[in-house]
């Protein structure tokens, strides 16, 4: 199965591709690793972005997104690009989605911690939390 973590920061969606095959992880290549939304006022822009995204997980055959949910109040509340981002990821019909809470991210990597340094996966170092979110996703279905 491929899974796709994503993080939604400023008005880019963050992807980190992750697969889980016979017990072990891989990281595909992806030809993306940033999906911008340029302009939040403008409905095109908006589906735009979720064409993109879409396109983008079809090409790579993903079966679920994970997003990491992001607070709706507070000193870390996330703004209203981010949740227009995340409604029009919500919105492509084929595919699975799941939103994280961050303290459910924290609860599997506390049970099932990450086998490698990230440092150690040749990703760029904004995708570590995309990274994380997309092996909690995994972590959530191993049994102890």
């Amino acid at each position: 199965m491929i899974v796709c973590g994503v993080e939604l920061k400023s008005n880019e969606a963050i992807v980190c591709l992750m697969t889980l095959t016979d017990g072990l992880f891989s990281l595909p290549d992806c030809r993306a690793s940033r999906i911008p939304l340029p302009n939040l006022e403008n409905t095109e822009s908006i589906r735009a972005f979720q064409s993109t995204f879409s396109k983008l997980m079809e090409d790579y055959k993903v079966e679920k997104i994970v997003i990491r949910e992001r607070l709706q109040k507070g000193k870390f509340a996330g703004g209203a690009l981010g949740f227009k981002m995340e409604a029009a990821i919500q919105l492509i019909a084929r595919l699975k989605i799941e939103v994280l809470a961050p303290s459910a991210i924290k609860a599997a990597i506390a049970a099932h911690s990450v086998p490698v340094r990230f440092e150690e996966t040749g990703l760029k170092p904004f995708q570590e939390v995309a990274f994380i979110t997309a092996y909690a996703s995994f972590a959530q279905g191993f049994k102890i």
